[in-house]
């Protein structure tokens, strides 16, 4: 049993949306670490290309910047893609947007914009780049492609705040990763996801600005660390998680268990 090659991702082609900040920059870094030459996306081009600048010192990393909130945009992006690599091996559904209004108030373009995003999003750009992921079977003899989806443990237990639309994307998308689960894996590409807990980023700035206040409320005592996802990301994009289906992995020092 050879567990270093188990969990390697040496010579692995990686695409992560979002991957410019926050959860999805943990894990393209932690692929970089892990021996992946990665791309990262995200709607904000300036921003895709300083990130993608600084993560090249872990390892190739390339820029695709796309807006995936579209059809259309996920498309576009699996049609970039093509044109850099013939195949794909590890997609990472992570773009995704919340927000927060008082229900009397919650306009239909916070439903629209949020799920449109969080949940419609992961399943399109999936299929446009479906291709690629069965290429990468075929190239390989027969090892697995891997898609992951970034959920959230807002789509396992209810927090406090005024999120209804983000907490319905992301519980919809843990079910829709089953469903996928199921098609996928008849042609070699396992679905699995990732619920984060608190980690500080843009989108949690309550994890960012106060950690020690939100620690408070973890049965493990701490905000998320880098590599407490990166971890995460790499065992489920690795030959380690090849008998895991349709799984979403909640990642948060004990948060949704404690929450009521």
């Amino acid at each position: 049993m050879n567990t270093q090659k188990l969990f390697s991702l040496e010579g692995r082609i990686a695409l992560v949306t979002g991957g410019s900040r926050g959860i999805g920059r943990m894990i393209a870094h932690g692929f970089l670490a892990q021996g992946a030459r990665v791309y990262i996306s995200s709607r904000k081009a300036k921003d895709c290309d300083a990130a993608a600048n600084e993560l090249s010192a872990y390892g190739v990393c390339k820029s695709l910047p796309f807006d995936v909130s579209t059809v259309q945009g996920c498309r576009d992006l699996a049609k970039a893609y093509g044109d850099q690599e013939p195949h794909l091996d590890i997609l990472v559904n992570n773009a995704g947007a919340a927000w927060g209004e008082p229900f009397d108030q919650f306009p239909e373009s916070g439903w629209d914009k949020v799920v449109d995003l969080n949940l419609k999003s992961p399943f399109f750009l999936t299929q446009a780049l479906a291709p690629a992921l069965r290429a990468s079977v075929s190239a390989n003899a027969g090892r697995k492609a891997k898609v992951i989806n970034i959920a959230s443990i807002d789509g396992i237990s209810v927090n406090l705040w005024d999120t209804y639309s983000y907490s319905a994307s992301k519980a919809g998308l843990i079910h829709l990763t089953k469903r996928m689960a199921m098609h996928l894996i008849q042609e070699g590409i396992v679905c699995n996801a990732i619920a984060p807990g608190p980690f500080a980023s843009n989108m949690n700035k309550e994890a960012r600005d106060h950690g020690d206040q939100v620690a408070s409320r973890v049965p493990a005592r701490r905000v998320g660390r880098d590599e407490d996802m990166a971890g995460a990301a790499i065992y489920l994009a690795s030959d380690a998680s090849d008998y895991v289906l349709g799984h979403t992995l909640v990642v948060d020092g004990g948060t949704s268990m404690a929450r009521g």
